[in-house]
């Protein structure tokens, strides 16, 4: 039998018989000495109960065996790849915890493995995304290049196409410094400097950036807000952020526009507002703004890359707030952060 396979099991049922045996024999030998008889009635009776005792330990033993071989074929189904099979773990004992503890861990595998195929997918979607975006700045820097190459001689022509390809060079720069900067938040190499930081100034410093473009595009940015409201964050992370999205407000106004940055602290949390009247975003947009390269197909912009605000989401989650839009097509758009207030426990 299979369960003789197991050198414990024989192991066991040797000593049993040698046990049993011996006590027969025992007691044999006892009525032997203080009866001077032996007693066939009390010898079948011993070698009765024997064999009873050794047939109840074989039907424990074949059960157990049993009930391991379906769980030994379930496991190898599991393994040929039916994730969803599981061993019968519905009654008590030593060995139906085990089996619950598989399960828990094929319930486990299961997950991991789900969370690496959405892993994988993603990487697959990233690079093929990524190889969209840099197709569009190389294909134009190789026709610049072409036109450069046969317009050596016009000066003007070669001043227009050095600096549409310099145009060019910065968007494909841009494009890898977003991407390094998500995947280092992604991957949690980068150790956010948390400090009180005012954010009039901070605000202030963001627009002294935007100032010459704004005036340029006959755009203006005003500023709103208390000059000693204080934010507990990483300042160049923050700063990445309302840079990200006042660009975004720029790249969608046109002459004329507003941009108003407001910033204020309210009972729980600090609050930033960015707010334009441009172009607005459309309704079937509005949920997938914040997609890693999400281009709608209703968008004007052709230079974007779609990391803007993305990576404004992971830096503004990454400081524990969150990131909210609201938008009228052909209105304006106003975007919300928000940060909890530390309070001393």
């Amino acid at each position: 039998m299979k369960i003789f396979t197991n050198k414990d099991i024989r192991y066991f049922f040797l000593a049993m018989s040698y046990i049993l045996i011996g006590t027969i024999l025992l007691i044999q030998l006892l009525l032997w000495r203080f009866y001077g008889t032996w007693n066939l009635v009390i010898l079948l009776l011993s070698l009765f109960t024997a064999l009873c005792l050794l047939g109840v330990f074989l039907l424990y033993f074949y059960k157990q065996n049993q009930i391991m071989e379906k769980a030994i074929s379930q496991i190898n189904l599991y393994l040929s790849g039916d994730s969803d099979v599981r061993i019968d773990c519905d009654k008590e004992g030593s060995l139906y915890k085990l089996f619950h503890a598989v399960n828990t861990l094929a319930t486990a595998l299961n997950a991991h493995g789900i969370k690496e195929k959405k892993l994988k997918e993603f990487l697959k979607d990233t690079i093929s995304d990524i190889s969209h975006q840099l197709k569009t700045p190389l294909t134009a820097l190789t026709i610049y290049n072409g036109l450069l190459q046969e317009d050596i001689e016009n000066i003007s022509a070669v001043k227009e196409f050095a600096l549409k390809s310099e145009k060019e060079v910065e968007r494909i720069e841009m494009l890898v410094q977003n991407l390094l900067k998500i995947t280092k938040l992604d991957a949690g190499t980068i150790i956010l400097n948390k400090a009180p930081e005012n954010i009039a100034k901070l605000i202030k410093d963001i627009y002294q950036y935007f100032e010459f473009r704004a005036i340029n595009e006959k755009k203006n940015i005003a500023l709103s807000g208390s000059d000693d409201t204080l934010l507990f964050c990483d300042r160049d992370w923050i700063s990445e952020v309302i840079s990200n999205i006042i660009k975004n407000a720029l790249d969608h106004t046109t002459a004329g526009s507003q941009i108003t940055v407001e910033w204020k602290k309210l009972l729980t949390v600090t609050q930033i507002t960015i707010k334009d009247n441009g172009s607005g975003i459309h309704p079937e947009d509005i949920h997938h703004i914040f997609k890693r390269f999400y281009r709608s197909r209703f968008s004007k912009d052709t230079k974007g890359i779609g990391l803007g605000l993305s990576l404004a989401k992971t830096i503004v989650e990454a400081h524990g707030g969150n990131i909210t839009v609201d938008s009228v097509l052909g209105k304006g758009s106003i975007f919300i952060l928000n940060f909890l207030n530390l309070t001393k426990m």
